[in-house]
Order: structure tokens, then sequence, then C-alpha cells
């Protein structure tokens, strides 16, 4: 018999993703849909940041940012990224590699109306990643959109979303002398069934 109280169980990844994260709501204090999102420059030379998790869809991932951004320009050079999410309280942790592709229809204009509307002009405001003379400098472009817009922005051209969608998956939780568990989800390409490995801490 199958234990459903297993923080590991289940037969689709992504529902054991949504399990934890709803678990996390629950008890981290600030952004529990924190990712540290990492690509690589043309170059070969890793970059990582934290990014804001906010869709877990069937089959991927979606996060939004500008797409003249470092990262979007490294996403660009080779349409693959790797993230991991971490949750202190519940000492868990989830690590992601796969394709990246952009979202850029629907569902990016409705995130992006979602937001505040200070968030929403802010996205007009800022040019994400490139040099800024003064703060002053940004707040004056915050206060030419504002006065452009008002209180109605539409989505810039140049923001939207990126969906990942994994080929590897895996889930790790502290284990006591750090015998940690881990469970790796992989496949050889986007159509291929998951197979499923316990790994050694």
């Amino acid at each position: 018999m199958v234990d459903k109280s297993d923080i590991f169980f289940g037969d689709d990844p992504f529902q054991i993703v949504k399990r934890w994260f709803k678990e996390a709501v629950k008890t981290e204090i600030n952004d529990p849909d924190a990712i540290a999102l990492s690509t690589v420059d043309t170059s070969g030379m890793p970059n990582v940041r934290m990014v804001l998790l906010r869709e877990i869809e069937a089959a991927s991932f979606v996060f939004y940012t500008n797409y003249g951004s470092v990262k979007s320009k490294e996403i660009l050079s080779n349409q693959l990224a790797a993230f991991v999410w971490h949750s202190k309280t519940l000492r868990r942790q989830i690590r992601v590699r796969g394709h990246i592709e952009k979202e850029n229809g629907l569902a990016a204009d409705q995130y992006y109306q979602s937001r505040s509307l200070k968030s929403r002009i802010g996205a007009w405001a800022s040019i994400q990643s490139q040099p800024l003379s003064s703060k002053s400098h940004l707040m004056d472009q915050v206060e030419f959109f504002e006065e452009k817009y008002g209180n109605s922005p539409s989505r810039p051209p140049f923001w939207g979303g990126w969906r990942v969608k994994p080929l590897e998956i895996e889930f790790w939780a502290d284990g006591q002398a750090r015998l940690h568990d881990r469970f790796r989800w992989s496949r050889q390409t986007l159509e291929h069934t998951w197979d499923i490995q316990r790994l050694n801490p």
C-alpha cells in the first residue's frame, strides 16, 4: 500500500512540487515562491539570481521578467536554464533543469495586469540590467510613464514570461546525520516518460 503521507508520494512530479509549495506558503515568512535561476552566457560563464516562480503548470514552470535583461539574453543564447527552490522552514529543496521558451501571450498579459500599478509602471521605467546614472533618473522615468499611461498601462513588448520545461526534477529533504532523502525524476526528451531514481545523500 502506498503511503500518501510520504512527502515524496506521487505519480506526477509537478503535483509534488505544487504540494511542497502549498506547504511552504504556510511556513515561509517571505516569498515562498522564490527560486535561484541559473543561466550561462555565450562564453560559458554561469550566472545565478533570485526570481519569483509565478506559475506551476501541468508540464512546466513560469516566471516573468524583462526580455532585455541579462538573464533573458543568456536564455536566448541556448534556450536552457536551471533553478533551485529551497525552503528553510520545511528543510527541503527542488532542483530543475531543462529547456526554456517564451510566454509572450495571454498568460503574460494576465499576469502583468495582476501586478500592482506601481510594479506595472516600474516595468516600463526600468531598462533592466543596464547601467543607471542615478536613482533620481529612474524615479523621473517612473513619473514620466505614470503621466503617459495613468492607471491602465498595457504590458510592455519587452516584458513577459519564460516557461521552463524540465528534463530533470530532483526532490531533496533534510535527514538526520546528513543522511538526506533525494529522488531524481529524469527523461531523455520532453516526450519520454519519467525515470525515477533514489540518490545517495
